[in-house]
């Protein structure tokens, strides 16, 4: 099959630090090359794929000091894309909404993965204006809000199976923050329980512009002393050690999170979640088994060593067979094989909401 993967352009596929869109795009582009797809990958320059390469900016913008206004950037690859459209069986995009409509005359032809959260008030009108474009959510808890939105599918993130290897004897005696700093992701309150049971925390984390004042004012105080580390931005091999070693991953977000990649990435390495109970925490942790689900920072507080105990080989396991990039790539492929065979007319007209409905049989992330 002749595929277009359409990716942000804020940071390279994959991206050099932080970036999680960009990550899955990455992942899944390369297990379909690896089935045998012809694939195309619209993305930065500086991009590093197996796939055909359109580059449709010299580098990741959010690395070009010169770069103001990322639209227009956007605009001219979408031209790109829609000159060639016609080569493609399906095109897959990960930008959001800014496709609908130049592309609603190929509606039958494309899907768009959904990787932010849905909850915002505008959101509800876009879909219902352009009711044809398939939609794919990242987690039913994504979905929630504008669940009479054409989605196809729910199909969770998934990484390679090769790309961490799990640690089952860690010797770092610290707890994880990996991510962003910004109020929603929770790390004052990830600091205030790892210092409440007197267990070290390193913090791995980008600092967007928007957050800076926040970081300034709110958490920087809160790095002082020889119990919190903050180490900054790592790469994909920096994570490898950072969350292996770690005794839990720190998870105590205060937002709807659409998936939460990190959290896979830790049960990759074989590390547990304490995790609030938020979004999609529910549908990725499974209580008991790789993480505790808890609803207070107190009771987080009483929870993480149950954490800490639980059994990193079954935590491994557990991503095996839940969050592995083939299965990822599996699920997206019966996507496509339904879109394709299906008129636009059709599709619009009775457009399933579960793989389960596309005759199909579905993975265990797949709802």
């Amino acid at each position: 099959m002749k595929i277009a993967q359409i990716a942000p352009l804020i940071e390279s596929v994959p991206p050099r630090l932080y970036g999680g869109t960009e990550r899955i795009v990455s992942y899944l582009t390369e297990e379909l090359v690896r089935l045998g797809h012809d694939v195309t990958l619209f993305a930065s320059g500086d991009s590093v794929t197996s796939a055909r390469l359109v580059s449709c900016v010299t580098t990741a913008l959010r690395l070009d000091p010169k770069v103001r206004d990322p639209i227009p950037y956007y605009m001219l690859m979408l031209d790109r894309a829609r000159e060639c459209a016609d080569d493609f069986d399906i095109l897959h995009f990960h930008i959001d909404q800014f496709h609908f409509p130049l592309f609603r005359p190929l509606a039958g032809r494309t899907v768009t993965t959904l990787h932010g959260r849905q909850d915002l008030p505008d959101l509800r009108l876009l879909y219902i204006g352009f009711k044809e474009m398939p939609l794919v959510s990242i987690s039913d808890s994504q979905r929630a809000p504008v669940h009479n939105a054409n989605f196809v599918a729910t199909i969770y993130h998934g990484l390679p199976l090769d790309l961490h290897v799990p640690t089952f004897d860690p010797k770092g005696g610290y707890l994880a923050f990996l991510g962003r700093i910004s109020p929603e992701k929770g790390v004052d309150r990830a600091i205030k329980v790892a210092r409440t049971v007197g267990i070290p925390i390193k913090i791995a984390a980008k600092i967007d512009r928007v957050d800076e004042v926040y970081f300034r004012e709110q958490i920087a105080p809160l790095l002082k002393g020889p119990d919190v580390q903050y180490i900054g931005e790592i790469n994909e091999q920096q994570k490898t050690a950072f969350l292996g070693q770690a005794s839990a991953l720190m998870f105590l977000i205060d937002w709807p999170e659409p998936f939460g990649l990190t959290m896979i990435e830790a049960m990759a390495c074989g590390t547990p979640v304490l995790a609030l109970r938020r979004g999609s925490v529910d549908e990725v942790i499974e209580d008991g088994l790789t993480g505790h689900m808890v609803d207070t920072v107190e009771e987080a507080t009483v929870t993480l060593p149950h954490v800490m105990e639980l059994d990193r080989r079954a935590v491994r396991r557990r991503f095996e067979q839940r969050f592995s990039a083939p299965r990822m790539a599996k699920d997206y492929m019966q996507v496509y094989n339904y879109l394709n065979s299906k008129q636009v007319s059709e599709a619009t007209a009775l457009v399933p909401t579960t793989v389960t409905e596309l005759a199909i049989e579905p993975s265990e992330s797949v709802h």
